[in-house]
């Protein structure tokens, strides 16, 4: 008898992709769809179109749904038994809405298995386009919300973060204020990720604590909507974004559609869909004090927090595998080209030079600091090259081995800073993983473990949201079992 399989989704800006493991966690199937390659009727540049303002960014929502036909179609083709899935969850990008048009309801539920799924739904969704992580167009409405809930860090306090442009609920108040006849149209409001979830279970599935706490709307700390923000968003939003759920929901069986057109068992089960950035938490397989560190054009930390203190910046999420704690995340927009810039200019454009000087420095580099941001940087908000001697003052240059490692540990004890600004504590078992460019450089790790005092490892994070979605889709039904094993 074939070995039960679960799959793993992510529903990414650039692609579709999916996984599937065997119960000992194995990979035994992947494939993807490029939307700008595959699908390149929706004419979208790195799946998505930028406006004429610039500063709005949307994705066609069809062309999500066309990907997922697209896929499942060369699933069937390869001959992928959808029979043994036990059970399947996924990630989508996170902040993007889907607004679903009134009775759109019954046409997901009565889906027919004699049609494509993008085309049973085409008339379904209230704006073709969808607002995504990219856009910052909604700048008016962020400072509405923060006034309505007593400023920013008071909006912080109650969803995690201040109010950021790509949040979810300063597009839903955009689309409120500019196109209430949409609004008034719309039945619910989906992220991509639940958005995507509805796609399977032929319902509107809940939005999960985790991805839900990436709209400025929920409570992070009681796990509810929060009404102040909803109130300062639109009017009667509670009802059409649903009650959250927690992101280990088993949400239901497979849709009939799935059964009916690719062979999937009925007692297949769909868990709830959180956002890529908690679904890679759970693909790295992080625990209580270790950190995450994607070391790419932009430095990106994932933190696993007990008791978080929400600040300015950086961003409080409720933890997507342990519903009692909570994770962070922190961007640095200053990564590898500021790191490349002065290995170019001191260290003649060579990693084994930057290397040489790193060594040739001790730990501390005798009380020169300084701080490199080339581009406005957004943890904390500030520009330009700043450097401190170990008298305090500030100098306008270092010799070129000073200068070397006074920007790594400068971008690392920001990154600790900033880090335990938000609640984290570096715990005896803490772990270091990093990823991303600058991870290939052992030189780059050592001053990392230094600044943190803890083991550093690399790994490999390509399909970390894929994986991670698979991964809860297992967690979520053993937990089932369990419960119904100790009922």
């Amino acid at each position: 008898m074939a070995a039960p399989s679960f799959l793993g989704w992510d529903f990414s800006t650039q692609q579709l992709k999916v996984i599937a493991i065997d119960e000992h966690l194995r990979v035994i199937y992947e494939d993807n769809v490029n939307f700008d390659k595959d699908l390149p009727e929706f004419k979208t540049q790195g799946g998505a179109h930028v406006h004429g303002d610039r500063l709005t960014v949307t994705s066609p929502v069809l062309m999500w749904v066309k990907a997922l036909d697209m896929i499942l179609e060369k699933m069937k083709s390869s001959g992928f038994n959808f029979s043994q899935v036990r059970a399947l969850s996924g990630a989508g990008q996170q902040h993007g809405s889907v607004y679903w048009k009134k009775g759109s309801i019954q046409i997901l539920k009565n889906a027919s298995p004699k049609l494509p799924l993008h085309q049973a739904l085409k008339a379904c969704f209230a704006i073709s386009d969808s607002p995504i992580w990219m856009d910052s167009s909604t700048a008016s409405q962020c400072s509405a919300l923060e006034n309505a809930v007593g400023g920013a860090q008071r909006l912080a306090n109650i969803t995690g973060s201040r109010a950021y442009e790509r949040f979810t609920g300063n597009q839903i108040a955009k689309i409120y204020n500019q196109n209430p006849e949409v609004y008034a149209q719309t039945e619910r409001i989906s992220l991509v990720s639940s958005f995507a979830a509805s796609l399977f279970l032929g319902a509107y599935a809940p939005i999960d604590y985790s991805d839900g706490s990436g709209m400025n709307l929920l409570q992070i700390w009681d796990k509810s909507w929060s009404a102040s923000c909803l109130d300062a968003c639109a009017p009667e939003l509670v009802e059409k974004l649903g009650n959250p759920v927690p992101s280990h929901s088993v949400l239901g069986s497979i849709s009939p559609y799935y059964i009916q057109r690719y062979g999937f068992s009925p007692d297949c089960k769909i868990v709830a869909f959180t956002g890529d950035n908690p679904a890679s938490l759970a693909g790295m397989r992080l625990e209580e004090g270790d950190i995450a560190i994607s070391l790419g054009t932009s430095d990106t930390l994932f933190l696993w927090i007990r008791e978080p203190t929400p600040a300015l910046e950086g961003h409080i999420l409720c933890n997507p595998v342990d519903s009692q704690t909570y994770m962070a995340l922190l961007c640095f927009k200053n990564g590898s080209l500021m790191r490349e810039r002065i290995r170019n200019e001191c260290a003649s454009g060579s990693w084994d030079e930057f290397s040489k000087a790193l060594s040739s420095t001790v730990a501390g580099n005798n009380g020169n600091l300084g701080f490199y941001f080339d581009v406005m940087e957004i943890t904390p908000e500030a520009v330009g090259v700043h450097r401190f001697n170990s008298d305090n003052q500030k100098v306008l240059n270092f010799p070129k081995e000073v200068e070397i490692r006074a920007l790594i540990e400068g971008q690392f004890m920001a990154k600790r800073i900033h880090a335990e600004k938000l609640g984290y504590k570096v715990m005896p078992q803490t772990r270091i993983l990093a990823t991303g460019g600058a991870s290939h450089n052992k030189k780059i790790l050592q001053v990392l473990s230094d600044v943190f005092n803890a083991p550093v490892y690399t790994i490999d994070t390509a399909n970390s949201a894929c994986l991670g979605s698979a991964y809860r889709a297992i967690h979520a039904l053993s937990s089932t079992s369990e419960k119904i094993r100790g009922a």
